[in-house]
């Protein structure tokens, strides 16, 4: 590809910041019920596993529909991301919170097994495949359509608004969950209450609905794949040619799967079944963390687009690779000082991974095979290890009666995530995405990335 100084993409930031809100509010749609989900766990295993009768096992069956939903998520992510490549960025976001939103109405309206019997248990896992498989077009859509519609040097620090979203549903989720554990008894909870927040969900969706139907498709598409005629490569022809980035993106996935799931998924019944904690207070704990979170996601997307992207993430994966094991044996001490401390631990370095994440993963892969690739890596790398982490970790704690297990986990896939960005990611912040003109948002900077054309398009090389 030759530079030509008109292809380069020139955006808006008040429509690149409005659309950093539009694709947000789906991403705290999406961990809004996935929250829930875990807040509310033990209560869902008493409604509808009923029939089983070792608590530990009710537990182990939740989260097994939880990690069961996930393997929706690569059959999504091919659909949608085949529909994003050829119609458009726009038409799968609006698509999927729809769908998000109705999966999580469903939830919160089933009936239970004492009501229903067998079916209450089949009817949720049915609400969750829909959700894991409208999810599996939603985040890797959100993450292409904000790489491709920010300025390169500013991309990381504008991605870091999609999980700034995930915390806000996160933090929303559990504020509703405190609010009912603590104003209704645990009679009312178990009957009634904690149907609540699921149907409290569908007006959060409608409003994510609305802001995305009036945003702009991404100027990379308009640009680069809608004006290009030729056949979109076979799934066999990416692998063939992409095999290296593919792997690559599948690791980095993993690793900043496993450590969101283990602290937003896994932690709040990990203090109450394995350390005894309240369910009140481990949620008002993590709820803490989450808050301090927010500004350090959005500090560390913006020093990942100065310092660059591959540093950032190194330094959280040594981190993890170091103090995991203590920051689980902190939470065992018991005491709620060490309890918040260990947490911390986990949500500082889970700030950086997504202060980093949502701009680097789209950044692995070239424009004509950008969404259909990352959506269908990242959701089977998901699948496989960020949506049964919960699951893992309670079989490890379950089978060793070790309750330091998840962290030797967290500290084995932290080890390979180093070695693996260690020797084979380069830095991409700063940069055009692979296979496109760069994308600016002034004046002068068109005419700064006009002057070097070699380095506007670095991955011509």
């Amino acid at each position: 590809m030759k530079f030509r100084k008109e292809k380069v993409n020139v955006v808006d930031m008040k429509q690149t910041k409005k659309s950093v809100y539009a694709t947000g509010i789906g991403n705290a749609m999406e961990w809004f019920d996935f929250g829930l989900y875990s807040y509310l766990a033990i209560i869902i295993s008493q409604n509808f596993f009923s029939a089983v009768e070792n608590d530990e096992l009710k537990l182990v069956f939740t989260f097994a529909t939880f990690a069961i939903a996930f393997l929706m998520r690569p059959i999504g992510g091919i659909v949608f991301g085949r529909i994003g490549d050829r119609l458009g960025r726009k038409v799968v976001l609006t698509t999927t919170i729809v769908m998000m939103a109705g999966s999580t109405l469903i939830i919160g309206l089933l009936p239970t097994y004492d009501q229903i019997g067998i079916w209450a248990p089949i009817l949720l896992l049915l609400a969750r495949i829909l959700q894991g498989f409208s999810t599996g077009g939603e985040y890797a859509g959100a993450m292409v359509y904000i790489a491709e519609s920010s300025p390169d040097n500013k991309r990381s620090a504008l991605g870091s608004g999609l999980e700034i979203g995930t915390l806000a549903g996160y933090i929303l989720a559990s504020i509703l969950a405190t609010v009912l554990f603590v104003t209704l008894s645990d009679d009312q909870m178990a009957s009634w209450g904690w149907r609540i927040p699921f149907i409290l969900g569908a007006p959060l969706g409608l409003f994510g609905l609305y802001l995305r139907r009036h945003l702009d498709e991404s100027p990379i598409f308009e640009n680069e794949i809608n004006e290009n005629t030729e056949e979109p490569a076979s799934f066999r022809e990416i692998i063939r040619d992409h095999k290296r980035d593919i792997i690559v993106c599948f690791i980095a996935v993993a690793f900043f799967n496993i450590t969101n799931y283990m602290l937003l998924s896994y932690m709040p019944s990990y203090l109450n079944e394995v350390m005894g904690i309240s369910s009140s207070t481990s949620t008002i704990l993590i709820t803490g963390v989450m808050v301090i979170m927010i500004p350090l996601a959005y500090f560390f997307g913006k020093l990942s687009d100065k310092k660059g992207n591959r540093n950032i993430v190194l330094f959280a994966l040594a981190g993890l690779s170091i103090l995991s094991i203590l920051s689980f044996y902190l939470i065992g001490l018991k005491p709620l000082l060490f309890v918040g401390i260990g947490i911390f631990i986990l949500g500082f370095f889970l700030a950086i991974f997504e202060g980093t994440m949502p701009s680097l993963l789209p950044s692995i892969f070239y424009t004509d095979v950008r969404y259909r690739t990352l959506s269908v890596t990242f959701n089977v790398s998901v699948s496989i290890f960020g949506g049964t982490t919960p699951l893992v970790s309670t079989w490890l704690v379950h089978a060793t009666q070790n309750p330091l297990a998840p962290a030797y986990y967290l500290t084995a896939v932290s080890v390979i995530g180093f070695i693996t960005f260690f020797f084979f990611f380069k830095s991409t912040s700063g940069k055009a995405l692979k296979g496109s003109h760069p994308t600016v948002s002034t004046e002068k900077e068109l005419h700064a990335v006009a002057k070097k054309p070699d380095d506007a398009l670095w991955w011509a090389e």
